[in-house]
């Protein structure tokens, strides 16, 4: 398997990440995962926006500049022989590079870039869920970017696994519902659709900010709330969404069963219309 570190493209068995890097030691850094579908990166300029202010309100520099990084994916996929495979997870990593001990940060930084990519599996048709015990921190900087440190989200989702779910909902500090473990949530109420608003602790996400632009030409009324768990009890249908899956319907949540909402299929359905659209425009 190849990947690219640092603007060349290597051997994965070669590579050699510098031991005192921030990005290892403390988490100090960034990522993006992409989507790509015979060669083409869904939202690819999206992803790069959300990598370039991300960098910004942490103040790192970015070593490259997006169309480098565009010409690095794709440069990617063709030397892994996936540049027509039907579905591909890209992953982007942003760190600050290696530094001395401590917290303080380096004088002269030299991040650390490095883009893998892997075949990924079909999505699948249906999730269950339960509420998991970590809790998202809205006051956190991090909570709002695509940072490192995901040892919340990874506790929650072991602790979905012990109990037999696929997912983990969390809640943020106050109790709101907020996202999956590497998800956004969204519910239906009747015909209405909602999702945690960004005050409640969500990373805002790139298939969330989608749905959200679709939804009204559907003829769908789409509100951004802070959602009490209890309002879970009456939802006539729920799903989460990533880049790499797109939505998903949730069956069951803390062994609740959730109904199937005959508008999450057209809704995904224009999610799918407006990928291939962006693919046949690359």
């Amino acid at each position: 398997m190849k990947l690219w570190l640092n603007g060349t493209l290597k051997d994965a068995a070669t590579v050699r990440i510098d031991p005192a890097d921030r990005g290892f030691l403390l988490g100090d850094g960034l990522f993006e995962t992409m989507l790509a579908r015979a060669g083409h990166i869904s939202f690819l300029d999206e992803h790069l926006l959300r990598l370039i202010g991300g960098a910004d309100t942490i103040g790192l520099a970015m070593p490259f500049a997006p169309d480098h990084i565009q010409e690095a994916c794709r440069s990617l996929l063709s030397a892994n022989g996936l540049e027509d495979a039907p579905r591909v997870a890209l992953r982007a990593t942003l760190t600050r590079g290696p530094g001395p001990r401590g917290l303080a940060l380096p004088p002269v930084p030299a991040p650390t870039m490095l883009i893998t990519c892997a075949p990924a599996a079909a999505p699948p048709d249906r999730l269950s869920a339960i509420i998991a015990t970590p809790r998202r921190n809205p006051w956190s900087p991090s909570t709002h970017l695509k940072a490192l440190p995901y040892l919340d989200n990874v506790l929650a989702k072991k602790e979905a696994k012990e109990k037999g779910a696929d997912e983990a909902l969390m809640l943020d500090t106050y109790g709101n519902l907020a996202c999956a473990s590497a998800a956004n949530l969204f519910l239906w109420e009747g015909n209405r659709l909602i999702t945690p608003s960004e005050g409640c602790a969500i990373l805002p996400g790139i298939t969330r900010a989608a749905l959200l632009e679709l939804a009204p030409g559907l003829g769908i009324k789409v509100s951004e709330e802070k959602i009490a768990p209890a309002r879970l009890r009456h939802v006539s249908g729920a799903f989460v969404t990533n880049s790499v899956m797109g939505p998903v319907p949730l069956s069951r949540i803390d062994g609740r069963d959730i109904p199937a909402h005959p508008m999450t299929a057209r809704l995904t359905a224009a999610y799918e219309v407006l990928l291939d659209a962006a693919d046949e425009n690359d």
